[in-house]
């Protein structure tokens, strides 16, 4: 299967890394397209694909055409691709908040796939929901889970509007998750752990916590019921965190990320 990336940023490094490891493609059947020499050269040494600064050069024989850049840089690639691209090749998009209607008119091209992918693709444990448009043949839609696959979960939806949904809590998401962790480690640090020890107390813990939620039939607020003795000092710890308002918080986080994703779409 041929493969293009339009950009080569880390989103779409992830990915190709992933699909090169997963022998989904080999890296001669690959080929990125990226304005940044620098970044073009590393592509080339770190993967072996062709990386190159023209994106119709690019696409011009992958089976699958993944557009991966900016939001504001979009309009100007499919300006590049538009009339460019073969009735069989299938673009997928993971530019966030650019709607398949949006997609299919800006490239005149009808076989398009959206996916919302996140970062923890990159080693494997990326969270990935998609959906296509009703001209995406069988087989396409088949590679596409099977790329989405090597990069860790996916769950395929009819309904787009999940994906803005889903952006705001699996795609944004890891940003949140890491700046808890960042403050739990400042905590350890605190009350006198080695930053080093802190590090990795916190980082397994947020890692077991999550697994065991994955694992068990139980809700997460009866697990957490599990570890919170009377009178503990777990009871105190959660006792800050509801004073602080971590809960509202977090909504209000998902709620934001929610509503800029809805105002990208509108921008297309």
């Amino acid at each position: 299967m041929h493969i293009a990336f339009i950009g080569g940023g880390t989103m779409a490094t992830a990915i190709l890394s992933r699909v090169l490891r997963s022998g989904l493609a080999q890296p001669s059947q690959v080929a990125v397209g990226e304005p940044v020499e620098a970044r073009r050269s590393f592509l080339e040494k770190e993967h072996g694909v062709k990386a190159t600064a023209d994106n119709l050069q690019a696409a011009e024989n992958a089976d699958l055409v993944i557009l991966a850049v900016k939001p504001q840089d979009l309009p100007g690639v499919m300006d590049q691709l538009r009339g460019g691209l073969g009735q069989a090749q299938t673009v997928i998009s993971i530019v966030a908040g650019a709607r398949l209607e949006s997609l299919r008119r800006g490239l005149e091209h009808a076989n398009v796939i959206r996916v919302m992918p996140n970062t923890p693709a990159q080693v494997g444990a990326g969270m990935s929901v998609w959906t296509a448009g009703p001209d995406v043949p069988e087989e396409r839609l088949e590679a596409t889970r099977g790329m989405l696959r090597a990069v860790g979960e996916e769950i395929y939806v009819a309904n787009e509007a999940y994906l803005d949904m889903a952006t705001a809590v699996s795609a944004s998401g890891p940003a949140f998750v890491l700046l808890f962790l960042e403050a739990m480690i400042d905590g350890g640090v605190h009350v006198g752990l080695p930053r080093a020890m802190a590090a990795t107390l916190a980082s397994q813990t947020l890692l077991g916590a999550a697994r065991l939620a994955q694992e068990s039939d139980k809700h997460p607020a009866e697990l957490r019921n599990m570890v919170t003795s009377p009178g503990g000092t777990t009871t105190e710890g959660l006792l800050a965190l509801e004073t602080a308002g971590l809960r509202a918080a977090v909504i209000q986080a998902i709620l934001s990320a929610y509503d800029k994703s809805l105002l990208l779409g509108e921008e297309d």
